[in-house]
């Protein structure tokens, strides 16, 4: 069973990931310079906000759910998903919130790869690993039952539109924030 759960669980666990984000970057400051090393912390924690938003089950723990008598045994490859049409965090709805949660994660890993020569190659992989995260979370909603979600291919749209939004952010913030200065 899966013993928790819940937007309370969800807001902990995003806090709590802060601090070792905030040590890292406590660490990495002298070394690489304020605005890198708030970069790559703010990163780091965008992705842990990430995962404790979708591999947390949304409506508290849901208990004993077999892979058989859940509601979608399968992921859903039709464009627009299970649940289109709202969710319970932002009222623009579900599409909404899977773009906005990726648009940060974009926008620094911008930052964070620019410090380097080879940024012109790395941030696309970097957009593309962000995709990759977008698919290996649908997976994993899919092969936990316990975890009360469902897979969805209109997620992974969504989530790889948001983080190409973000990239191009970060592109405009790229002047401002100049992280390979110190």
């Amino acid at each position: 069973m899966f013993p928790v759960g819940g937007v309370g669980v969800m807001l902990l666990g995003i806090a709590l990931a802060g601090v070792p984000c905030l040590a890292l970057v406590a660490v990495l400051r002298r070394r690489t310079g304020s605005r890198w090393a708030w970069s790559l912390g703010l990163l780091l924690w965008s992705l842990a906000t990430i995962g404790f938003l979708t591999l947390i089950p949304a409506d508290g723990a849901p208990g004993v759910v077999y892979a058989d008598e859940r509601y979608y045994n399968s992921c859903s490859f039709d464009y627009g998903g299970p649940a289109p049409e709202g969710f319970w965090i932002v009222s623009g709805g579900q599409r909404l919130l899977n773009a906005v949660v990726f648009v940060p994660s974009g926008a620094l890993l911008v930052l964070v790869l620019a410090r380097w020569r080879s940024a012109r190659w790395t941030i696309p992989v970097g957009l593309l690993g962000l995709g990759l995260v977008s698919v290996a979370i649908e997976a994993t909603q899919q092969v936990l039952a316990r975890l009360d979600r469902s897979c969805d291919v209109t997620d992974v749209v969504d989530n790889l539109s948001g983080a190409a939004i973000g990239v191009l952010v970060g592109l405009a913030l790229l002047p401002v924030v100049r992280p390979w200065r110190r």
